[in-house]
């Protein structure tokens, strides 16, 4: 029975995988039209790989629905809101990179070299790097999409655990630290649907992949006291 609880965990941590390289391309890179045929024209916003009863995935998954009505504009659309929201400098609508969001804290301050040393310790060096931030919410969305591959494909049960943990810290850290911000100024200036959704469903992805290592944390310690 944990058997196949755990292959329908990984299967659904498979499908959040997916979102997260979705979500992380669409705000890394300019939206082109094969990226609105494949996710808007083609259905696959209707057929999600993964459903969820967090309420923050089921307003992204029904603005995602909303969205991108006019399909020969929708690129366009998206093109010039990719432009306003991301921007390059101090133009940026809601700037993609965690330590804009920072309070003036000690705990906040170095988020860019606080996150390095995250991907340091895993030996991981984004194809991006020198290019745009460390801390550019891309690269983290990336980096997370990593951590939960390898987790996937561990079958060690401490070594599971410690990848658990590891989750959870990314997400704490540097993810929801910062993204309830980053998500308010999506809804507040962008101009497409598409983004608003985006936005929402970055916000939900990063809650339900804790949840799911938190539960199965919270399961393993159950187990433990049980047996002892």
């Amino acid at each position: 029975m944990e058997v196949n609880k755990d292959v329908n965990r990984n299967n659904l941590l498979k499908g959040y995988n997916m979102l997260l390289y979705f979500t992380g391309s669409m705000i890394t890179y300019e939206p082109t039209e094969e990226c609105v045929v494949d996710f808007w024209k083609n259905g696959l916003v209707k057929s999600m790989p993964v459903s969820s009863t967090n309420p923050r995935f089921m307003t992204a998954l029904s603005q995602f629905r909303d969205s991108c009505l006019d399909k020969t504009f929708c690129a366009s659309l998206m093109r010039e809101d990719f432009k306003s929201l991301f921007a390059v400098g101090e133009s940026a609508l809601a700037p993609l990179i965690g330590s804009y969001y920072s309070d003036g804290s000690s705990d906040t301050n170095n988020s860019h070299d606080k996150v390095r040393e995250f991907y340091d310790s895993y030996d991981w060096t984004s194809r991006l790097r020198g290019k745009i931030p460390d801390d550019h919410l891309g690269v983290e969305l990336l980096f997370l999409s990593q951590l939960v591959e390898e987790y996937i494909m561990l079958d060690d049960k401490a070594c599971c655990s410690e990848m658990q943990n590891e989750i959870i810290r990314f997400i704490d850290q540097h993810i929801l630290s910062w993204i309830p911000q980053w998500n308010h100024l999506i809804q507040k200036h962008a101009d497409t649907l598409c983004y608003k959704s985006i936005g929402t469903l970055i916000y939900a992805l990063a809650e339900d992949i804790r949840n799911l290592m938190v539960s199965k944390r919270d399961s393993d310690r159950s187990v433990e006291v049980l047996k002892n």
